[in-house]
């Protein structure tokens, strides 16, 4: 991982030391213990871009991938909408958030659901984060 994205991070294990999660500012890493850390979900924290652009502009220079400083769950919905087959999504309201899941892909979208101006955080209807998780993996 080190060798695809050269920016920097914090590592944190847990007190137990069965899961690790490896921070690069808005974009996360899960791992679980094995003869090697092995990954089992990653997580774009996309409200972290509200306050902070310097992180978008480092990872692009990195990874040469661009990242909005907000987007929106219309727009993520609309590109969604072109993709014939995509799996149906559970929604889940949670104080202010809206959480979409897509089970069959193990997939999360966090929307953010306050209604909070834009500005240094996310207003409503942006997209907070997006998650793919695994099961099973030892």
């Amino acid at each position: 991982m080190d060798q695809a994205i050269n920016c920097d991070f914090i590592d944190e294990v847990s007190r137990s030391g069965l899961s690790m999660r490896r921070d690069y500012g808005f974009v996360e890493f899960s791992f679980n213990p094995g003869t090697e850390w092995v990954m089992s979900g990653a997580s774009i924290r996309l409200h972290r871009l509200a306050s902070g652009y310097e992180m978008a502009e480092e990872w692009q220079k990195s990874t040469g991938v661009n990242f909005p400083q907000y987007a929106t769950w219309r727009e993520l919905q609309g590109a969604l909408s072109h993709f014939k087959d995509s799996p149906p999504l559970t929604v889940t309201e949670q104080d202010d958030f809206i959480e979409y899941r897509a089970g069959a892909t193990n997939v999360s979208i966090t929307v953010n659901n306050n209604h909070e101006k834009r500005g240094r955080s996310v207003a409503h209807g942006d997209l907070w984060s997006v998650s793919l998780w695994s099961y099973g993996i030892n």
